[in-house]
């Protein structure tokens, strides 16, 4: 006979705050290094990639290897999130996480150290594909195993809010490393930061990621069973088990569905907050410090419209706010940009312009990782929504670069970007209207 006892209980769930802090804080590191990278293009073009003295004239070509060797890092972040993603379904979400951030610190840190084309010739370029490399392929397992993180310990009805901390801290990243980059521009000598200053923001991605280590070290695993988000009023899923010979190719659809529904938010996010700077300067004739100040203000205008948007989805839904920012970007890019090039508009207006272009963005940027948590069950969830997310961001920003400076010197025109952002903008449009109204009430498969 059974002895009767109390039933058991689970562990207790982590403080809310610490669960956010140790989530969020690898995903700073990360866009904090995008940021430093996309704002000193031209400086890197320089000094790794500009061929020596006599070897004939540059032109885009330095510019569009920088942009290459920024793709090459992102087509490696799938792989990354396949990765990280297995690991974190299968044997938890805090050792997945702790590697990622520790191998992303490492090779982001070598950045800084490295030989130029001055010192090392031909294989300064190829030593900082490499660690673009690796610093790609370790931050794509950051997303997934930090928003399944997040949306599993969230309190029930703040999914929204709990990831759009996950976006939040991309928008503080880029706008730490466009204002990092934009204070060294303002207080160094043009030759001074040319020689060494570059090197300054990425060496110190050495203390920032050693304090999100930490902040992981300490954390506890979540749940097995998938998180503690099952809401009072939550609408009950059906239990509807798919075969082991179908789970794969179910889960194939829901990553490609999850890729349409985000490519807007990759597309513009950096057309408007990463490339920014290079095209002012190589398109428009911007200096260099015009350039990084209008960045930092349209990273202020994304990361001032993440959390209202995350939160505001948690009360009407994912679908409508997503889809006002992709209608958003979709009919304003090319007039955005018009202004810009116009030398006669006058400078605040430009300024609210840039801030908008941001605010457009957040509003994909602040639901979209809870969205993608409620497209998978728990077993998958690390691996379907970090594919997926980086998938978008290897196609539709790793590439944004390289395509729009490719297209703007092949066809003379300054209107790509604006192209390139609301043509992606417009296909994920059709891919959200697709949304259920309540799937930010239901409860984690």
């Amino acid at each position: 006979m059974t002895p009767l006892g109390p039933p058991p209980t689970a562990p207790p769930a982590p403080p809310v705050r610490r669960v956010l802090l140790a989530g969020a804080a690898g995903n700073f590191v990360e866009w904090y290094e995008f940021g430093v990278y996309g704002s000193f293009a031209t400086v890197l073009a320089d000094r790794f990639f500009t061929p020596a003295p006599g070897a004939g004239p540059a032109g885009a070509g330095p510019l569009l290897a920088v942009y290459a060797s920024f793709a090459v890092a992102f087509f490696l972040r799938p792989a990354g999130a396949l990765v990280f993603g297995r690991l974190g379904d299968r044997i938890g979400r805090r050792p997945a996480l702790m590697l990622s951030v520790g191998l992303m610190t490492l090779a982001t840190t070598l950045m800084g150290l490295l030989p130029t084309r001055d010192a090392a010739g031909a294989a300064a370029p190829w030593l900082l594909t490499l660690l673009r490399a690796l610093q790609g392929f370790s931050a794509g397992g950051e997303f997934g195993g930090a928003v399944a993180l997040m949306a599993e310990q969230a309190p029930p009805g703040r999914r929204g809010r709990h990831g759009a901390w996950q976006s939040f801290t991309v928008a503080l990243g880029l706008l730490a490393g466009a204002a990092t980059a934009a204070l060294l521009a303002s207080a160094l000598s043009p030759q001074a930061l040319t020689a060494w200053g570059w090197r300054v923001p990425f060496l110190l991605s050495l203390p920032l990621g050693l304090t999100a280590l930490t902040l992981r070290t300490s954390l506890p695993e979540p749940p097995a069973e998938g998180g503690r988000d099952v809401a009072a009023d939550a609408v009950p899923r059906p239990a509807r088990p798919v075969p082991d010979r179908r789970g794969a190719a179910v889960t194939a659809r829901t990553v490609l569905l999850g890729v349409g529904r985000i490519m807007g938010w990759s597309a513009a996010g950096y057309t408007f907050l990463v490339v920014l700077p290079s095209y002012l300067q190589a398109t428009l004739g911007a200096s260099l410090r015009e350039a990084l100040v209008a960045t930092a203000l349209a990273n202020l205008g994304f990361a001032a419209s993440i959390l209202p948007a995350g939160i505001l989805s948690d009360r009407v839904g994912r679908r409508p706010v997503m889809l006002a920012g992709a209608l958003a970007v979709t009919l304003l890019a090319l007039p955005l940009l018009h202004l810009l090039q116009d030398p006669d508009a006058p400078a605040p207006a430009k300024a609210a312009a840039v801030c908008g272009a941001g605010a457009a963005v957040g509003l994909l940027a602040g639901p979209g990782p809870a969205m993608l948590a409620e497209m998978f069950p728990a077993h998958v969830r690390c691996t379907g929504l970090g594919v997926a997310y980086a998938l978008a961001n290897a196609v539709f920003s790793g590439c944004a670069g390289l395509v729009i400076t490719a297209l703007t010197a092949g066809t003379g025109s300054g209107n790509v970007p604006a192209y390139y952002a609301a043509g992606a903008c417009a296909l994920s449009a059709l891919a959200l209207s697709g949304l259920r109204g309540d799937d930010h009430r239901r409860a984690l498969r």
